[in-house]
């Protein structure tokens, strides 16, 4: 784990504070589908597209608030990490992070972060992998 005391509460932040492509940031992004929270884990360089997330949880998603994030995960918003958390969430990751050989993702606080394959990382997160972007 890396503590970067100016923050890592974004990508961007992330990826400077980092020094790595900004694509290779994991944003973990809580919703709820059927009053059940999910999390997307997508790439930093990437917009989620709600109707493909909808479409990999089987049910309507709305962006959860602080509270639920919270209840869920067990962490606040801008360090929710992809796994370890305080409820079993149900996980769907982004398929371009695969591209990646090493990918950062939050480690539980706002200024903190760590590295990981990105394989590792949909095992350790028993993730689904899905596209989930936004194609432009």
């Amino acid at each position: 784990m890396k503590q970067f005391p100016a923050g890592t509460r974004t990508a961007v932040d992330a990826a400077n504070a980092i020094g790595c492509d900004v694509g290779q940031i994991v944003k973990s992004l809580v919703f709820v589908a059927a009053d059940r929270p999910v999390v997307a884990l997508v790439s930093g360089a990437n917009r989620l597209d709600e109707r493909r997330l909808e479409l990999a949880a089987g049910q309507p998603v709305r962006k959860a608030g602080a509270e639920v994030v919270r209840a869920a995960t067990g962490y606040s918003i801008g360090g929710v990490p992809p796994f370890g958390h305080a409820t079993e969430v149900p996980v769907f990751m982004d398929r371009d992070l695969l591209a990646h050989s090493v990918v950062w993702a939050a480690a539980g606080r706002p200024d903190s972060v760590f590295e990981i394959d990105p394989e590792r990382l949909c095992e350790l997160s028993g993730a689904v992998v899905a596209d989930l972007k936004v194609n432009s």
